[in-house]
């Protein structure tokens, strides 16, 4: 299989650009590529994105796993799991570990609920 070789057809718009110039437009087109994904990563995660995070915490697997599940439930993962624990642990004035495991009991979720309502946000 033989490959056609354009390139001097393809990159003629290209031929009369500066260095500087070709490389302002090679990071003009890199920030058209990437813009839309980091958009993304804003507003998205999943749950396995979200245990991660709480293992980094130091969190064990489980533990992290009983958080997310939690957070889901209660429709706030789109927060963050880290992001929750760690509010709650600034709201109740306890350690992020305390925050976290009681979260996975089920305790404080109103708190948070009541939080991200606007009821308390600063």
């Amino acid at each position: 299989m033989s490959r056609l070789d354009d390139f001097t057809i393809r990159s003629q718009h290209l031929g009369g650009l500066t260095d500087a110039e070709l490389e302002e437009r090679f990071w003009e087109l890199t920030r058209q590529v990437v813009t839309p994904l980091l958009d993304l990563a804003k507003t998205h995660t999943t749950p396995s994105i979200e245990r991660s995070v709480l293992q980094r915490m130091g969190f064990s697997s489980l533990e992290s796993q009983a958080i997310v599940k939690k957070c889901s439930e209660q429709k706030l993962l789109g927060k963050g799991a880290g992001h929750l624990v760690w509010r709650l642990a600034k709201l109740q004035g306890i350690s992020i570990r305390a925050a976290g495991l009681a979260l996975a009991e089920g305790r404080y979720w109103d708190e948070l609920q009541d939080y991200f309502r606007g009821g308390l946000q600063q």
